[in-house]
């Protein structure tokens, strides 16, 4: 029998492509606007993303390594122009999927939830506060406190154990299979897979990689979990 159900946060609980998207283009916009001579917007943006893809996204300094990739003399007034910008349009797309607030309290009467997520526990917590979904959770586990992040089985197991569930018990929810699904199965759980954002094109390549069950929008979860209590 089913006991517990674990969340990924991005992609998964709202939709974190978009305002990654939104926000740095808006923040290069914002940097122009304070100044910045370089008015190319598609070829700031490409040379942002591959900053962040080089230095990870929870990287401080952005928009300084932006500046210095472009030679320009580091200038506070537009790197705090960009970091001013993503931060406003951050807040304004931060909001959950459609359904996910109705889903997660039907879930609630009969399942304990958690969220396991890569990440800066600050940040995440951030996230879950922001979205006002954090009161759903009876446990949190980030990466950044377990000192691996997903796919190893032991952040998958620190969450489990503590809940005070067993491995077998429990579903982990998610939007990517490299991650989310291979993690959930190294460690002994079903898997869902949210088939959106950025890795819905993906395709399972193994028997480890082959979710449980396949959803699109979180409300057709409870259904889903219904039948692999069965």
């Amino acid at each position: 029998m089913l006991k517990a159900v674990f969340f990924d946060i991005d992609d998964t609980l709202y939709d974190s492509t978009t305002l990654a998207r939104r926000a740095r283009l808006n923040s290069i916009r914002a940097m122009i606007d304070a100044g910045l001579e370089e008015r190319d917007e598609a070829r700031l943006y490409s040379l942002l993303q591959r900053i962040i893809k080089k230095f990870g996204s929870n990287y401080p300094r952005h928009y300084d390594e932006l500046l210095n990739e472009l030679g320009v003399p580091w200038n506070p007034k537009i790197v705090a122009a960009g970091v001013v910008a993503y931060e406003h349009t951050k807040f304004g797309y931060l909001k959950p999927f459609p359904g996910v607030v109705p889903t997660l309290i039907e879930l609630r009467q009969r399942f304990r939830l958690g969220v396991i997520s890569n990440g800066l526990a600050i940040k995440q917590w951030e996230k879950l506060i922001n979205l006002s979904l954090h009161h759903f959770f009876d446990v949190v586990v980030t990466s950044e406190e377990v000192g691996c992040e997903k796919p190893s089985r032991r952040i998958f197991e620190v969450a489990v154990r503590r809940l005070g569930v067993a491995s077998e018990e429990c579903v982990m929810v998610g939007d990517r299979i490299a991650t989310d699904v291979v993690g959930g199965k190294r460690a002994g759980m079903r898997t869902v897979w949210v088939r959106r954002g950025k890795y819905a094109s993906s395709e399972p390549r193994s028997e480890e990689e082959r979710p449980d069950a396949i959803i699109r929008e979180i409300v057709e979860l409870p259904e889903v979990l219904e039948k692999l209590s069965r």
